[in-house]
């Protein structure tokens, strides 16, 4: 059966957290020499009666928004570190691979911070017995060739959706919201009906003058298809690939034409990931550090 799609998602809230950041970023190098002129303190006086109110709207709210209560964007940096977490194996010679493109055309790939750990939850509604454990070897897997740090935040409640916030603090605290991986049905998503096993993809913003990442993303996979797959010869491995492919357009990777990589959009019998997939794999993991965001 085909692995599924994975789009990648329009950046959500991205024009409110570029003003948020470009507005700290600015504050923070603004200052007052000693001695100024009594001339120019009284111009400044002036300037501020006369800009005051739209300066304060424009750049000091969107500094000070995101730390107050009810705010739709985290506090800047949270979880950052200074240097990445991993490193990404070398990566091979490889080209059968595919990068989902930036929305700048300066930036010629989108990724995950390496400074920053990937969290992940799992909702367990439907879930097939013993696919906890699928779920932790297809993340090793991806996490193995990525460099990137995944962290396990256990189980969750929510359902996925089209419409997913990507800041969920009363629900996972003040970060991104993890990546969620669900067990679905097509009751619940006509679009996993027919052969497709499985959804990925992850949702990006920017922060001004920094390159655009991914913050928050999810997969859905179609448990009933999936439970039956599992009594099969070879089930268990399958399963597996399926997750590991949706966990692959999450961080990054698109599909390609060349069947014998697991990024390949339809059912191949290919249930590791192949030269290509790793070369990409391990590119999407030296992707940039954005502290600022």
């Amino acid at each position: 059966m085909p692995h599924g799609g994975g789009e990648g998602y329009d950046p959500v809230g991205a024009r409110d957290i570029r003003a948020a950041r470009r507005a700290r970023k600015r504050r923070m190098r603004t200052g007052r020499r000693r001695g100024a002129p009594r001339t120019a303190l009284a111009i400044a006086f002036v300037a501020f009666l006369v800009f005051g109110p739209q300066l304060i709207e424009r750049y000091l709210v969107p500094a000070v928004e995101p730390y107050l209560p009810g705010a739709d964007v985290p506090p800047r940096g949270v979880d950052a570190a200074e240097r990445p977490l991993g490193s990404p194996p070398a990566a091979g010679d490889s080209t059968s691979y595919r990068l989902f493109p930036a929305p700048d055309d300066g930036q010629e790939f989108l990724a995950y911070d390496p400074c920053r750990p990937v969290h992940y939850v799992v909702r367990p509604d439907h879930a097939p017995p013993g696919s906890d454990a699928l779920v932790r070897e297809a993340v090793a897997e991806v996490a193995a060739a990525t460099g990137l740090r995944f962290v396990d935040d256990g189980a969750t409640d929510e359902a996925p959706s089209d419409d997913r916030e990507l800041y969920q603090p009363d629900r996972y605290g003040k970060k991104w919201a993890p990546v969620l991986i669900a067990w679905s049905t097509p009751e619940h998503n006509p679009e996993l009906a027919g052969d497709i096993a499985g959804m990925g993809g992850s949702s990006y913003t920017s922060t001004a003058g920094s390159p655009w990442v991914f913050v928050a993303g999810q997969v859905e996979l179609d448990a009933p298809d999936l439970a039956d797959l599992m009594d099969h010869p070879l089930g268990r491995e399958h399963v597996r690939a399926i997750i590991m492919h949706e966990l692959g357009h999450v961080v990054g990777l698109d599909h390609v034409d060349d069947p014998t990589q697991l990024m390949h959009a339809d059912a191949n019998n290919v249930t590791r990931f192949g030269d290509g997939d790793l070369a990409g794999l391990a590119r999407l993991g030296a992707g940039a550090c954005v502290p600022e965001l």
